[in-house]
């Protein structure tokens, strides 16, 4: 068989680039998490995730915050990404008084920026407020309390994120967090919480970082798409040793210990169709560039979470 002209050549060059530029797109439903890449002003992390090809992003409430909000849903909606959430809402476990008071005008303030930039994103958006609900209270022991305040809260702030088109995520988070970020430690306890309040209000967020250990887990994830209340699913991997500061030990996925197959597998069977985040606090990866960042995202999720999703 004759070798190729030089013509014939450059004709295939440019449909063979095409080609393996697609075989490497990333997944339609990866959206980063802005936690990821944490050191990016907004602009930065609207930049780099469309120029990796990413359709979508989820936002922190101080990069918006700091450019306003009006300014951020215009950035958003000039980047042409998708927003699938807006963290962070909650803290909710103070007892009665000024700041808990302060806490739930803080939480009307994250509705209204849910619900502003959803409607600024791209189709296929979706107004997802995240709560992380709190720890106990400075010199309490008092668990059941405080889980009790959490639902109160969710009850005042309730009919408000109805009027504004969003949906609350209560976020179980690990149980070494329960002291000082979450009393709300499975999503058994997130759901259970939710149960009061109609699904497209009150829902909750799986992240494979908090829920991957619990023996209910899969009993759960199917709780929660027979009661239509996944309202995200996040995700990035465990691996030990953890760091000194636990609160910095995601890891990207695939890298660690946790099975995405199986959790992955478990949320899709729910009918789950919406974005999945990679969510990750690691302050190696912060240090790192966010291209870099953005980049090797989509890769670790192509490898470890893409193939579970058909």
């Amino acid at each position: 068989m004759s070798l190729p002209s030089q013509a014939q050549a450059q004709a295939q060059a440019p449909v063979q680039a095409q080609a393996q530029a697609q075989a490497q797109a990333p997944d339609p439903r990866l959206s980063i998490n802005q936690a990821t890449i944490k050191h990016a002003d907004l602009a930065t992390a609207l930049r780099v995730t469309t120029a990796a090809g990413v359709e979508a992003i989820g936002l922190w409430r101080e990069p918006v915050n700091d450019v306003g909000l009006d300014v951020a849903a215009r950035m958003l909606g000039d980047s042409g990404l998708r927003f699938s959430t807006h963290c962070r809402g909650g803290f909710f476990t103070l007892p009665d008084g000024a700041e808990r008071a302060a806490a739930l005008d803080d939480n009307r303030r994250a509705i209204e920026e849910t619900a502003t930039l959803a409607a600024a994103g791209a189709e296929g958006s979706t107004a997802v407020l995240v709560l992380v609900v709190g720890g106990l209270p400075a010199g309490s022991r008092d668990l059941i309390g405080a889980r009790q305040r959490v639902r109160d809260a969710i009850g005042v702030l309730a009919p408000e994120a109805k009027a504004a088109g969003v949906t609350l995520a209560i976020e179980p988070l690990h149980p070494m967090y329960a002291s000082d970020r979450a009393v709300v430690s499975t999503l058994g306890q997130a759901l259970d919480i939710a149960a009061d309040f109609d699904p497209e209000v009150v829902g909750a967020a799986v992240d494979t970082f908090h829920i991957w250990w619990d023996p209910q887990v899969l009993e759960q994830i199917a709780r929660a798409g027979r009661e239509g209340r996944i309202a995200t699913y996040q995700v990035c991997d465990w691996k030990t040793p953890l760091a000194s500061d636990v609160l910095l030990s995601r890891h990207y996925t695939g890298e660690g210990v946790i099975d995405f197959g199986t959790l992955t597998r478990a949320v899709v069977a729910t009918g789950y169709d919406r974005d999945i985040e990679v969510e990750i606090f690691n302050a190696e990866i912060w240090a790192d560039d966010p291209e870099s960042v953005v980049r090797r995202t989509a890769e670790t999720f192509a490898a470890a979470v893409s193939p579970h999703l058909a």
